[in-house]
């Protein structure tokens, strides 16, 4: 159920930490996600940290308990920190159509600033790149083309266009 999975999330969360020699701070299962935050920050304050990432996985578009928690998250982090430099929102680019309705949200709950694209390959599944552009006005700022811990890159415009060309040239 939905503990098991939570459970699994912190799991990679604490096993990315590691292999990055990051600092994972986390509360007991059923915290309140804003107070989370909070622990962080405060963390990330307290050792002169230059990035405090906030993951909120598992937010489910749909579901306007879990995108007011995240709200909740943005201004008590705002209210520490001041404005956010970023609000970053992960999408699996194999999602569709799907993926705009699910940033359209997140943009209307947090106000994000950027996509993280993950299993972006340069195929048609990455045709979420030009819907979410077009309907949302949103940049793709990171893709993710892996899964190892240098396989998150900046996106680059020009050679995702030129995979698209490749992929149709060798279709026709």
């Amino acid at each position: 159920g939905v503990g098991e999975i939570a459970r699994r999330v912190r799991g990679q969360l604490e096993k990315w930490g590691e292999r990055t020699g990051s600092r994972v701070v986390r509360k007991d299962e059923g915290a309140d996600p804003a107070s989370v935050a909070y622990d962080g920050w405060m963390a990330a304050r307290a050792t002169d940290a230059h990035l405090l990432m906030v993951d909120t996985a598992g937010r489910l578009h749909n579901k306007r308990e879990l995108m007011d928690e995240l709200s909740k998250v943005k201004r008590v982090l705002e209210k520490q920190a001041g404005e956010l430099d970023e609000v970053l929102l992960v999408l699996d680019a194999t999602t569709g159509q799907n993926g705009v309705q699910q940033a359209r949200a997140f943009l209307d709950a947090v106000n994000v600033t950027g996509l993280v694209l993950t299993k972006l390959d340069g195929s048609s599944k990455g045709g979420i790149v030009a819907a979410v552009q077009r309907d949302l006005d949103l940049p793709v700022k990171l893709v993710g083309v892996g899964e190892g811990v240098d396989d998150l890159a900046p996106f680059d415009p020009d050679a995702f266009v030129d995979g698209l060309f490749a992929d149709l040239g060798s279709a026709v």
